[in-house]
């Protein structure tokens, strides 16, 4: 398959592109002008110019391809209201989606959050079944983005369109430029995460969840969701085992209620004077009040994946990449 990833300089994208790679595939590397292509040398594609806040330059890119991967799928970053997030959102999905259909590709991968899943009774592993009933209550912008972003996608398989949904845990491992979930093994490492939030989680190394994502592409259902998972583990042992591989001290634990109130906080300073974005951001509250276990028996059924790297080892080689490019002191 001649197969196009839209994010692959980062952490999933890269992962997807090497498994892409690894299974014979040709790549395609759809890019903003300006991505730091220099962050994927170890991969052989061929490049094009995409933006999807620019539709006309969609279409264009994809032609050509037998299958996309979208790891680059809008979320919020900054506080604003979550009507204008959602706006953004669904705007470029839909260009997205739009010309797709235009170019004929024949399989399309939405890269999903498990933050789309309503959350099941304590304790029981949540799996791609579990549906909010109509759109949430809660009004967080990281929330209804990718629940909306979830709909969308199964909406437009509907109509026809091969678009196949990717939904990988929570993910450590190398190319976490951002970083994203990385931030908690490079806070715990250097000491800065004075507090966490309890809760339950599923933690996958980002090759595992390259590879399910792949399998998602190529064999997955239209209008599909398939969770890519790796170990459940509680909040608490999580930040003890990545403070124990860092040598560093563990983090104390907090209520929600309170790092909401820290979150609202930092908002309200960050809109009255700018500067850096709140290191306790709304969509950081959001996955925290929302984790679950999960149940990543639909993907090893159908697509015959099953995570190959222990959570030990995931954290122990993000952590040695976070200190190769010097994110870790």
């Amino acid at each position: 398959m001649r197969i196009g990833i839209i994010g692959a300089t980062g952490m999933l994208g890269h992962h997807t592109a090497l498994a892409a790679l690894a299974a014979g595939h040709e790549l395609v590397v759809l890019h903003r002008a300006g991505s730091r292509l220099d962050r994927i040398g170890d991969l052989r594609y061929e490049a094009r110019v995409a933006d999807l806040d620019d539709a006309s330059s969609l279409a264009p890119a994809l032609a050509g391809l037998d299958g996309v991967v979208n790891a680059a799928a809008y979320y919020p970053t900054v506080p604003r209201p979550w009507r204008e997030e959602l706006a953004r959102a669904q705007a470029q999905m839909r260009a997205f989606y739009d010309a797709c259909e235009s170019a004929r590709v024949a399989r399309v991968l939405y890269v999903g959050g498990a933050i789309a899943l309503k959350r099941r009774g304590e304790g029981v592993p949540g799996d791609e079944t579990c549906d909010y009933p109509a759109q949430p209550l809660d009004r967080n912008s990281y929330l209804q983005v990718k629940w909306a972003l979830d709909a969308l996608a199964r909406e437009r398989a509907r109509g026809g369109l091969g678009v196949v949904i990717g939904i990988p845990a929570m993910t450590f491992g190398e190319f976490d430029y951002g970083p994203t979930t990385g931030r908690f093994i490079v806070e715990i490492a250097n000491g800065t995460m004075g507090a966490y939030v309890r809760g339950r989680r599923n933690a996958v190394y980002a090759g595992d969840a390259g590879r399910g994502l792949l399998a998602a592409l190529e064999r997955g259902r239209a209008g599909e969701r398939y969770l890519i998972t790796g170990t459940n583990i509680e909040m608490t042992a999580l930040v003890a085992r990545i403070a124990r591989i860092a040598g560093a001290p563990v983090p104390r634990p907090v209520p929600l209620a309170l790092a909401r109130i820290v979150a609202s906080l930092q908002a309200m300073r960050w809109h009255a004077f700018g500067g850096d974005p709140p290191r306790l951001s709304e969509t950081a509250i959001a996955v925290m009040a929302s984790g679950q276990y999960l149940d990543g028996g639909k993907a090893e059924r159908e697509l015959g994946y099953r995570a190959q790297v222990t959570l030990d080892e995931a954290l122990s080689r993000a952590l040695s990449w976070f200190r190769q490019v010097g994110y870790v002191r």
